[in-house]
């Protein structure tokens, strides 16, 4: 480049990526945009999700997706009861969340078990929004597992944030404000009128609500005054609940800057001082900033992470004025954003890098790989603390994100997404992909690993080598490999560099119709080989 031509980053950065708004999608309903669809809002796009979103057709795909009437999924049990540690209350494969136990050597297995039982329901998800939801918000909502020290009430949290998925954001934040796990996690437990704490009143403000920006201008003056106004919670440490403590509280008048029109909130006693975390957050929501920071939040979690000013001005401001005017309702907008042409947009298809949970949960569900059932907790739970240590490998530790702000991949610029991938992750990522389709992972006498067969046999011609290639693609990928790759991997590989299709063909066959294990094992390596080369190319990665 010539030292005095603009630089790439800037040329890009003047011209919008789309000018596509929130019109209702009106093309064409085809299986590429089913798939689009589950790989968004699912774990991974299995063939049988897509299929019936591309049956459904949107508007009921979407129905489907948003209409959660499942009830709340069987809560984690105790797998940690070993030779050296013993509950002494609950038995094994009996759930614990019911439990007051603060012993810590039981609360670590019960924090494990809490991460594993997550991987599970992952793993088993329906075919709604739900769990991709509760990832989302125990990422909005950054505590840390082992940083609260109690499984008890870290499960309490999650199951506030998975009951509330896609319910009411305002209603939301109230109730993580006063959450056992949140008042753990941000001091707000020791938070009292003779020393007030300001973590969780800076958080909130800052991650929860307003965000940060040019239009934000609450002050250092208005943390210390809502850290105030939040003086007086406790948790109960016999039943898990918090309380408010009136003899903690700050009974003073609260006075808040410019920024909230001078808003005092008037100091309260008794039982009565505790309305005044509702007259804070009723304050804060006030704010038209609160529906613009949670719909850039939504939509770099859902479409793409860079968010220019055609994307502001044309989905961000629309899409916050349908969460204002629905009472900041999560389903109005979510419904909005995924039913919209921008959503389907040919530049926001295949352009998000996998996040680690995306990639092996994803990876494994689309190749239907069998884990043992949660009936034989043992073994169920073992092996998906094997999964689950597979996302701490690539840097996303479920439930203990580095720090309140969640995982940079969502909010640090200018990288976002891209943090996923480096020297040390892509390395890992093969190495996963390539141990589920070779050696797979045996625990106990119990192996997960993918069927390469058993996968090939569910797709339309398997026997037609170019199909073949063409349907894998259409299940693994979201961006297209150019026809001299696949010709060149279909030669190399599936006709074992021969000339012509039907050495394929005959050997798909022949096998069929004589399942010996020669003839099995001729099919096998041909499409293990296959499938490790296009989980190897950077095109896998993408979503």
């Amino acid at each position: 480049m010539h030292s005095n031509s603009q630089p790439e980053e800037l040329l890009y950065e003047r011209a919008a990526r789309t000018n596509s708004g929130l019109s209702r999608y009106n093309g064409p309903w085809t299986r590429n945009e089913a798939q689009h669809l589950a790989k968004r809002c699912l774990f991974g796009s299995p063939q049988a999700d897509v299929d019936q979103f591309l049956k459904l057709g949107l508007s009921a795909s979407l129905d489907q997706l948003l209409n959660i009437t499942s009830s709340l999924p069987t809560p984690p049990v105790n797998d940690y009861n070993s030779a050296t540690v013993t509950d002494p209350v609950v038995a094994p494969g009996a759930t614990w969340v019911n439990n007051f136990n603060n012993d810590g050597t039981i609360q670590g297995g019960r924090r494990a078990s809490l991460k594993k039982w997550w991987t599970g329901l992952m793993l088993n998800q329906e075919s709604n929004l739900r769990e991709k939801m509760t990832l989302f918000w125990v990422n909005f909502f950054g505590t840390e597992i082992l940083e609260i020290g109690n499984g008890n009430w870290s499960y309490i949290h999650q199951t506030l944030l998975r009951q509330n998925a896609l319910g009411n954001y305002r209603q939301l934040v109230r109730a993580v404000t006063t959450d056992v796990a949140m008042l753990r996690y941000l001091n707000g437990y020791v938070n009292t009128a003779s020393a007030p704490d300001e973590n969780y009143a800076r958080e909130l403000q800052e991650l929860f609500t307003l965000g940060k920006g040019p239009a934000v201008q609450y002050t250092e003056a208005d943390v210390r005054t809502a850290a105030r106004v939040l003086t007086g919670w406790r948790i109960n440490t016999t039943n898990y609940t918090s309380y408010f403590d009136a003899t903690r509280h700050d009974t003073a008048a609260k006075v808040f800057s410019s920024f909230y029109g001078g808003k005092t909130i008037t100091g309260k006693t008794g039982a009565a001082g505790a309305t005044e975390t509702d007259e804070l957050i009723d304050m804060i929501f006030l704010k038209d900033e609160v529906s613009k920071f949670i719909c850039r939040r939504l939509y770099r979690w859902f479409v793409y992470y860079k968010i220019d000013a055609a994307v502001e001005l044309n989905i961000i401001e629309p899409l916050a004025k349908i969460f204002r005017d629905n009472n900041y309702e999560i389903k109005p907008v979510m419904r909005a954003l995924l039913q919209s042409e921008h959503f389907f947009d040919v530049l926001n298809q295949g352009c998000l890098i996998k996040s680690p949970v995306d990639l092996i949960v994803g990876h494994l569900r689309e190749f239907a790989v069998v884990f043992p059932p949660a009936s034989s907790y043992i073994n169920a739970y073992g092996m998906w603390n094997y999964i689950r240590s597979w996302f701490t490998s690539l840097n996303q530790d479920i439930g203990d994100p580095p720090d309140v702000a969640g995982w940079p991949a969502y909010y640090q610029e200018p990288q976002f997404h891209e943090i996923w991938i480096t020297s040390d992750t892509l390395p890992k990522r093969n190495r996963f992909t390539d141990m589920m389709i070779g050696s797979g992972y045996t625990l106990s006498g119990q192996k997960i690993v993918i069927d390469a067969v058993a996968f090939a046999k569910t797709l339309n011609n398997p026997g037609d080598p170019n199909k073949l290639i063409d349907e894998i693609l259409a299940v693994i990928y979201r961006v297209p490999l150019s026809a001299a790759t696949k010709q060149s991997v279909k030669q190399q590989i599936l006709l074992s560099n021969q000339s012509e299709d039907h050495y394929w063909s005959d050997a798909w066959t022949i096998y069929l119709n004589n399942p010996t294990t020669a003839n099995y094992n001729i099919v096998n390596t041909r499409l293990k080989s296959l499938l490790q080369y296009f989980m190897n190319l950077p095109e896998y990665q993408l979503s």
